[in-house]
C-alpha cells in the first residue's frame, strides 16, 4: 500500500492586502482566482516521483497585487502568458494521465479542495483528480501526532525536525514539502478520514448534496487571510460569518467535528 501513488495539491490564489479587492469588495471565493496548482506525485512512504507547477492567468482581476506577489513569489510576468483556468486544467490532466482505481489526492487542510470545487463550478471545468477520493493530510497528521494547535505546514515540518525546502506559499514547493511528511502519517486512519468525490468528472460540473455555500467559503478564506497576517488584530465575526460557521458546524456544509476544525482546516497554513 505504501508504494501506491497519490497526488498532493497546493493552490495559490489572487489576494490583496487588507482582504479588499481593487473594486473595494471583501475578498472571497467569488473573486479570488487560482493562479497556481502546485502538484507532487509521491508514495505514502514519501518517495517523490514527480512534481509540476501549473500557473494560471487570472481573468477577473488580471493584475496581481504587490501583496500577492510578495506572498507567493509569483510575479505579473509569470502569469501574463499562462493559460486560462480551463486550459491549465487540461494541461494538468494530461500530466497526471489516467490514475488507477485506488488513487487518492491530498492537500494540507480542506481549503484547497473546496476552492477547486468553487472555481471549477464557475468555469464549468473540473480537474480529473476531483473524481477521486481526497484525504485531508492536516487532519490525519493531527490524529497521528496528537498535535491540535500548531498544525500548519511549517510547524509540522519543524515537529519532525525538517527544514522547509524552497519558498513557503509557492504552490509547487509547498506540495513537495507536504510530500516529505507522508512517512509520518498513520495510514491505518486513511479509510476513516478520506472524503469521497462529490463530482462526476465526465459532466464537467459539481454535484453535491453537501456543497459548501459561497458565504461559508468566504468566511474560511477570510479566516485564512487573517492567519497569514493580512490583519494585525483579532477579528470578531460579523453576522454573515457567524451564520456561515453555524452552517458548517451543524452539517449543512462540509462536515467538521467543530467550528475550531473549520479554522484549523481552512484558515491556517501557518
Amino acid at each position: 500500500m505504501h508504494d501506491q501513488t497519490l497526488l498532493v495539491v497546493d493552490l495559490e490564489a489572487t489576494c490583496w492586502k487588507h482582504q479588499t479587492t481593487p473594486g473595494g469588495k471583501p475578498q472571497g471565493v467569488h473573486n479570488m482566482e487560482v493562479i497556481e496548482f502546485g502538484c507532487a506525485l509521491a508514495t505514502r512512504a514519501g518517495k517523490l516521483l514527480d512534481s509540476c507547477s501549473f500557473l494560471v492567468r487570472p481573468a477577473r482581476f488580471p493584475q496581481l497585487s504587490d501583496f500577492c506577489t510578495e506572498l507567493t513569489g509569483i510575479s505579473q510576468s509569470m502569469v501574463n502568458d499562462e493559460p486560462s483556468y480551463p486550459e491549465a486544467i487540461d494541461a494538468l490532466d494530461q500530466w497526471l494521465g489516467q490514475p488507477s482505481e485506488n488513487f487518492i489526492w491530498c492537500s494540507w487542510g480542506n481549503y484547497d479542495r473546496l476552492h477547486v470545487l468553487a472555481e471549477s463550478q464557475k468555469h464549468g471545468h473540473t480537474p480529473r483528480f476531483m473524481a477521486y477520493p481526497h484525504l485531508n493530510l492536516k487532519r490525519i497528521w493531527r490524529r497521528t501526532t496528537g498535535q491540535k494547535k500548531k498544525n500548519g505546514l511549517a510547524h509540522a515540518l519543524a515537529f519532525h525536525k525538517l527544514e522547509f525546502e524552497g519558498r513557503h506559499h509557492r504552490g509547487v514547493d509547498d506540495a513537495r514539502n507536504i510530500a516529505r511528511l507522508l512517512p509520518f502519517m498513520d495510514w491505518s486512519l486513511e479509510t476513516e478520514l478520506v472524503t469521497h468525490p462529490e463530482i462526476e468528472h465526465s459532466k464537467g460540473d459539481i454535484s453535491s448534496e453537501r456543497m459548501i455555500s459561497l458565504e461559508a467559503m468566504d468566511a474560511a478564506t477570510r479566516a485564512k487571510a487573517q492567519r497569514l497576517n493580512i490583519l494585525r488584530k483579532p477579528r470578531v465575526p460579523n453576522k454573515e460569518t457567524a451564520r456561515a460557521m453555524r452552517e458548517l458546524d451543524e452539517g449543512k456544509g462540509q462536515s467538521y467535528e467543530s467550528v475550531e476544525d473549520l479554522f484549523r482546516d481552512l484558515g491556517s497554513d501557518e
